[in-house]
């Protein structure tokens, strides 16, 4: 075992090969605009795997995640030429659901906004039901007459 902070840079270092091999030399016509979001390693440093997002439809993920898996021995070959480590980590190439996520999550919060200002929209011309204060106040509670002794 190795300590996490070795394992982390290990992991960045990866990252940024992957990302620049996908950019530079990897001339799949199958690969679309695919963007390297995180890359996690095992703490023994055998396996790494590699979160992507891609821009487009779902056929074009599916594509994009062919040709990484084509792709994936040169991109390792190459992984383990640039890092020097003894033994160079397995890739795995995992989808990364995060920005459908965050796009889910962003509509969510523009209809919740659209409602509370429907909301707002209806209360400007709205009354009490009852008293605007339905509180009792300190001079309610006095008697109306004088008190008997």
């Amino acid at each position: 075992m190795v300590d996490a902070a070795r394992a982390r840079k290990l992991a960045d270092r990866i990252q940024q090969i992957v990302a620049e091999m996908l950019e530079r030399r990897i001339k799949d016509p199958r690969l679309g605009f695919v963007t390297v979001t995180d890359t996690r390693i095992t703490a023994d440093l055998r396996e790494a795997t590699v979160f992507y997002t891609v821009f487009g439809s779902e056929a074009e993920r599916a594509d994009s995640a062919a040709a990484l898996e084509s792709a994936k021995g040169i991109i390792r070959s190459e992984v383990g030429r640039q890092t020097g480590v003894r033994f160079t980590p397995t890739l795995t190439f995992k989808h990364d659901p995060l920005p459908d996520s965050a796009r889910q999550l962003d509509d969510l919060i523009l209809a919740a906004r659209a409602r509370d200002a429907e909301v707002a929209r209806q209360a400007e011309n709205a009354s009490y039901a009852g008293e605007s204060d339905p509180y009792r106040k300190p001079e309610d509670d006095e008697p109306d007459g004088p008190v008997a002794p």
